[in-house]
């Protein structure tokens, strides 16, 4: 029964962004024309589930991120599964990327096999969205979860490209020193790289 409910819920909340039956605010929605190209593409948005209430959720993230926008929201009308006016779902940007926020039930719980990895380009970008995004400042290998337990990584572009590279002996030096760090250290990322 209890699982009958949860998807429910979940597909109310996906069915309300769809036929927008709560009036929309103007001023956080932004019209989407298709083009001929596009009409016909899938698209794939993440959703992510939160136990109870998404909305503390939502305002922290597009207050972390420069681009952070809440793009549309549903509140539950009078009558509904919830209080009148509390949060069913909301679409927000974050670095450029759309994103879903759901409000479950408390049994929701996210783990590490799903996460949002970050690529940035130098130290103070990784320093900033660590302890901007890490609850308690642990982790391994770049990864952490925030207060509401979604997993993070933290990564400089630069990593994926050593990883990349052909030499397999630099990809190991990389390799081990990466495991051995919590939130990534670029400039002992670049040393281990080089041998040096």
């Amino acid at each position: 029964m209890q699982r009958m409910r949860t998807l429910s819920l979940f597909l109310l909340a996906a069915g309300s962004l769809l036929t927008g039956f709560v009036p929309q605010d103007p001023a956080t929605t932004e019209p989407k024309a298709a083009t001929p190209a596009t009409a016909t593409m899938p698209r794939i948005t993440t959703a992510l589930w939160f136990p109870n209430d998404a909305e503390p959720a939502v305002r922290f993230y597009v207050s972390v991120f420069a681009d952070g926008k809440i793009l549309d929201e549903a509140r539950w009308p009078e009558g509904g599964f919830g209080p009148k006016g509390s949060l069913i779902s909301a679409t927000f940007r974050v670095a450029g990327m759309e994103l879903i926020a759901i409000s479950g039930n408390s049994q929701s719980r996210f783990n590490e096999a799903m996460s949002l990895m970050v690529t940035v380009e130098t130290q103070k970008e990784i320093d900033d969205y660590w302890q901007k995004l890490s609850a308690d400042g642990k982790g391994q290998c770049g990864w952490t979860k925030d207060k509401f337990g979604v997993s993070w990584q933290i990564v400089p572009r630069e990593l994926l490209a050593m990883m990349a590279d052909k030499d397999p002996a630099k990809v190991k030096r990389v390799s081990m020193a990466m495991m051995q760090m919590q939130k990534l250290d670029l400039a002992k990322l670049q040393q281990a790289f080089a041998g040096a």
